[in-house]
């Protein structure tokens, strides 16, 4: 059994990273092999149109055409047995380098045919794991709800299951005194996170026994 991480987050010590770790710890607890993947580190750009993934005949029918550093990586995600992503919310959405991953997984795996179909080899697990500055009660009025069920679809029609985990009202500062946020209660954010943050973790490890089970 090989499960991928990969963090979408700028961080590699914060919340999602965590997160993501933590999964991948439990995912370990059951005999998993793991690799956590940083988005950050790697070279590349999200889909450019060249359409050699949609092509009659083309060498790259069902796969993306373009060679950098994502090559690699997507390859090592059709070897495992399951995926994990995590991204912090930006703005209302996963971030750049997260979009620009899923651009790229995505649309080469899917047919344009009626009903469009899945060209991924086999079946995987996949999870999202997802943090925001948000409370979740604000969710959705912004929209956010949305989003993680739009992903939660192109993840299921891609590889077969997908479930998600959502971080709330997170800790987004190591010290607000040193930064411009008075729209947050500092006090309210660190107490949230001794309180909350340590059930998000226990929640995502057990995503990752759940998902090395199956």
């Amino acid at each position: 059994m090989k499960i991928i991480g990969i963090n979408g987050s700028p961080r590699k010590e914060w919340n999602t990273a965590e997160l993501i770790k933590k999964a991948l710890e439990g995912a370990k607890s059951e005999g998993a092999e793991t690799e956590l993947i940083h988005l950050y580190d790697l070279e590349y750009k999200g889909c450019k149109s060249c359409f050699a993934c949609k092509t009659k005949g083309s060498k790259s029918y069902g796969r993306c055409n373009v060679k950098d550093d994502l090559t690699a990586v997507f390859e090592m995600i059709e070897a495992a047995d399951a995926l994990i992503l995590g991204s912090p919310i930006y703005f209302g959405v996963v971030t750049g380098e997260m979009r620009s991953f899923m651009e790229r997984m995505i649309f080469p795996c899917f047919t344009y045919t009626t009903p469009p179909k899945s060209l991924f080899p086999k079946q995987i697990s996949s999870a999202f794991l997802y943090t925001m500055n948000i409370p979740e009660e604000m969710i959705e009025d912004y929209g956010y709800k949305m989003q993680f069920e739009s992903n939660k679809q192109l993840l299921t029609l891609l590889f077969g299951s997908s479930e998600a985990l959502m971080s709330y009202d997170t800790y987004q500062f190591k010290d607000y005194s040193k930064v411009v946020a008075d729209r947050f209660d500092p006090e309210h954010k660190a107490k949230h996170r001794d309180k909350q943050f340590p059930v998000d973790k226990e929640a995502a490890f057990n995503l990752g026994i759940r998902m090395a089970k199956k």
